[in-house]
């Protein structure tokens, strides 16, 4: 295999890394946004979340706010939760405010949570 596809996931690692990768997105779900009552998966704050071949996790995320106050100590609890997830070797969390988080990236769950059902793809009483 050359050195530069030996970093691409084949369908037998994908299968392996699948329950690690769950246990990861299990670990971001036990970090909160310190003024919404939604983890920070569900509110779609995570955009991109890979593992590779060594185990390490690669986070891209955002915030509601550029200006959110507690930024650093949610990049930190998402770091350190990722870390402790057994079978992770390393993480690496990287902040981006591109695209700009909107409400459209709220999972079904955080939604409900919130109260801010999309009453507009429901079918309209005749």
């Amino acid at each position: 295999m050359s050195k530069e596809n030996e970093d691409i996931l084949t369908a037998e690692d994908a299968i392996e890394l699948a329950p690690l990768y769950d246990n990861v997105v299990l670990a971001i779900k036990q970090v909160y946004d310190p003024e919404i009552p939604v983890n920070v998966y569900d509110l779609g704050l995570i955009y991109e979340l890979i593992i590779n071949k060594k185990h390490e996790a690669y986070i891209k995320m955002t915030f509601t706010a550029p200006t959110c106050p507690m930024a650093d100590e949610v990049l930190a609890e998402v770091q350190k939760n990722v870390s402790d997830v057994p079978g992770i070797t390393a993480c690496n969390v990287e902040l981006t405010f591109d695209p700009p988080w909107d409400q459209s990236m709220l999972s079904e769950e955080a939604k409900i949570e919130l109260g801010l059902e999309d009453f507009a793809s429901t079918e309209p009483e005749a």
